[in-house]
Order: structure tokens, then C-alpha cells, then sequence
């Protein structure tokens, strides 16, 4: 693409939609970007710089439910010359534990409808986010042509679009899988297991977890995923390809759980795989039990700080706590000479994270660490 490219964003106000919009602006990398999602930046927490982003006026905003053709249709509508050049899908229910239902209208039928609509519009190249939970290995990390068997709903939803994909007539396609996605801004992949060992420093335990510390949790920053998006949308060997985007830290749930005991000064104890494993006859009870030894303290702690509001939450879903290995290999992204802006998660981008919120008055002051 000899001139910038103009860049659609669906689900653009959510996190990873978000360091992709203030990454193009940033880099001055596009002509035109529009952000088409149904919660308006106002309302989306986003911070300062982020709001910066937003307000730009190569930005423009749209508000769309993409589940619905009419509007989907109305979202990929021509910007003000030519046509959209690179889409990016990171519009989806990304909620756990939802019915097969809403994974079906929130995920399956909304995807197909942006690639078709994206196919249409003859866009030079659409991106979708999957999802990385489509198999467990301890041993060995997955390449992108593992056997696939996903070990969540909304992967398994995520797996049935990635197939779809190839049957668009004229849709020049590229999926990514992810694992773990941390950085600013994030309210469901890392922050409850941060809000949760801060808690464990207010509460003054040691923070027990299920099963061990080897269960393996890779990880990559968003600002990576962000990165990613943009270099593969403009190579050419991309195209009809699928890629794992993941950092080099192998994370386990011991080295995340390591970085959070150095910051908040906590200790962390593992209840085994003997032990976890009897949960498993009543996983609902047990994860409601932990759910409402978190969710007190959390709630007493946002009051005593004035924190009214917070779009945070130490709740943990059933499925994010199976014994299953988020292991991926990323050789493949590698191979086109990506080379990683963050290689390895540390204790430092952890602290942004939190700094970030409590500076906005949506993490409790008192469990900041010092």
C-alpha cells in the first residue's frame, strides 16, 4: 500500500480496539480510521490518553450493533474517499461462560457478517482476533495447525468463524490467536488475578490457588497485539494465514502469580492437582465460594476509598479456571521477522496497569502497593 490506508475497527472502544486506535494515531499510519462499536468512547473508561486518541480527526466514531445486517452494512459505508483498506474485527462477546446462544449471535453470526460485508467492499485485507484457548498442551506449544479442541464455549465459537473465513468468496483474510492479552486498560484477562493477590495483602492470607504452578498461561502485552495487527495486515504472506501472538515469557500460573507476590508482599500456595481435581464434582460451588470470598473485601475496600463506580471486579469465571495449558508457539509470526515490543511480561507493566486505574479513581488507593 503506497498511500496510507484508511482502517475500519470494529468493537474499537474495547481494550485491544483502543491501543490500536492511539498505535495508528500515534505512528501517523493511516489516512482515515473510523471506530465502529455500541459503547460511545464516553463511556468506555477510557483514560487520558486514550481520550486523546478518540478526539483526533483522522478518528471518527460510529455506533453500530454488528449482529444486525442493516447496521453492519451502515458501518462499513465508504469514508470520504475510496474504501476501507484494512478491517479489524475486535468486536465480539468476549463475556466467559455465556450460552451457546449468545455465542452464536455475539461472536459466529457477528463475525460472519463483517467479513462478508468486508469482502464485499473488496477490502485489501480483513483481521480477525481469535481466541488461543483452542487446545491444552503442558509439554508442548501449539503451532497454529495443532489438533484443535477448544476448551471454552467462546473458543469454540471463535474456531467455527476462523473455518468460515476460508469459504468468503474474495475475503483476503488473516486470524490471530491470543493468549493472555495484558496491559493499560484491561478489565478481564489479568486484573482480576491482580485485584485478587492485592486483596490477599489487605486481607493479610496467603493466597491459595487450584491446581499448580507449572499450569501454563502465556501471555503477550496489547500493545504486541496491537503491533501485530498492523504489520500483518500489510504483508502479503499473511494472507489465508493464521497466527499465535505471544510473548516469549511462557507464562505459567506460577511466574504470573511470582510477579504479584513480589508486588503486593503476599505469599501463594497452590492446593495441588489431587486436591483441585475433587472440585471438579462441584466446580460451580467451589468458584462461588471463592467469588464471595473476594467480592466482600472488594466491595468494602471500593467504599472506604470512595471508588463508586469501576468497571473492575475480582470475579473469576468457572471456565478461566480449569486445568487446562494456554501454550502457544510462536515461530510462525516470528518467521515474518516480527520482532516482540514487549518479550516478557514483568512486575513493571503489571504496576502500570494498576497505577492506571487508581490514578483514575477506579482501583481502591489503599491496596496500591508502595
Amino acid at each position: 500500500m503506497s498511500e496510507k490506508p484508511r482502517v475500519l475497527i470494529l468493537g474499537g472502544c474495547g481494550f485491544i480496539g483502543r491501543h490500536l486506535v492511539d498505535f495508528l494515531v500515534k505512528n501517523e499510519l493511516a489516512s482515515e480510521i473510523r471506530v465502529v462499536d455500541k459503547t460511545p468512547p464516553q463511556m468506555a473508561w477510557l483514560n487520558k490518553t486514550h481520550t486523546n486518541a478518540y478526539e483526533n480527526p483522522l478518528v471518527e466514531f460510529c455506533s453500530a450493533n454488528l449482529i444486525n445486517p442493516v447496521f453492519c452494512k451502515k458501518a462499513f459505508a465508504a469514508p470520504s474517499s475510496g474504501t476501507w483498506d484494512i478491517v479489524v474485527n475486535c468486536a465480539a462477546e468476549n463475556r466467559p461462560n455465556q450460552s451457546d446462544a449468545v455465542y452464536k449471535e455475539g461472536i459466529y453470526k457477528l463475525s460472519v457478517n463483517c467479513a462478508n460485508e468486508a469482502a464485499q467492499i473488496g477490502a485489501k485485507r480483513y483481521i480477525e482476533l481469535s481466541s488461543g484457548n483452542i487446545a491444552s498442551s503442558e509439554k508442548t506449544a501449539l503451532a497454529e495447525n495443532c489438533k484443535t479442541d477448544p476448551w471454552t464455549s467462546l473458543a469454540k465459537f471463535k474456531l467455527k468463524v476462523e473455518k468460515e473465513l476460508s469459504s468468503v468468496p474474495k475475503l483476503n483474510y488473516t486470524v490471530l490467536r491470543l493468549p493472555i492479552v495484558y496491559g493499560v486498560g484491561d478489565t478481564r484477562w489479568l486484573t482480576p488475578r491482580i485485584i485478587i493477590s492485592a486483596l490477599y495483602k489487605y486481607l493479610g492470607e496467603t493466597m491459595k490457588l487450584l491446581w499448580n504452578e507449572s499450569m501454563k498461561l502465556n501471555t503477550v502485552h496489547v500493545g504486541d497485539v496491537a503491533a501485530a495487527v498492523w504489520e500483518l495486515a500489510q504483508n502479503p504472506k499473511a494472507s489465508g494465514q493464521i497466527y499465535n501472538i505471544v510473548d516469549d515469557s511462557d507464562s505459567t500460573q506460577g511466574s504470573i502469580s511470582d510477579i504479584l507476590a513480589d508486588i503486593f508482599g503476599i505469599n501463594v500456595d497452590y492446593w495441588g492437582v489431587t486436591i483441585s481435581n475433587i472440585t471438579k464434582v462441584n466446580m460451580s460451588d467451589v468458584i462461588g465460594e471463592i467469588n464471595d470470598k473476594h467480592m466482600g473485601p472488594w466491595a468494602e475496600l471500593c467504599q472506604k476509598d470512595e471508588v463508586y463506580n469501576t468497571p473492575l471486579t475480582p470475579y473469576m469465571d468457572e471456565e478461566l479456571l480449569y486445568h487446562k495449558h494456554l501454550n502457544l508457539d510462536n515461530s510462525k509470526l516470528k518467521s515474518l521477522n516480527y520482532e516482540l515490543r514487549v518479550p516478557k511480561i514483568t512486575a513493571d507493566q503489571v504496576k502500570e496497569i494498576i497505577l492506571d486505574y487508581a490514578d483514575r479513581k477506579l482501583f481502591p488507593q489503599s491496596l496500591v502497593m508502595t
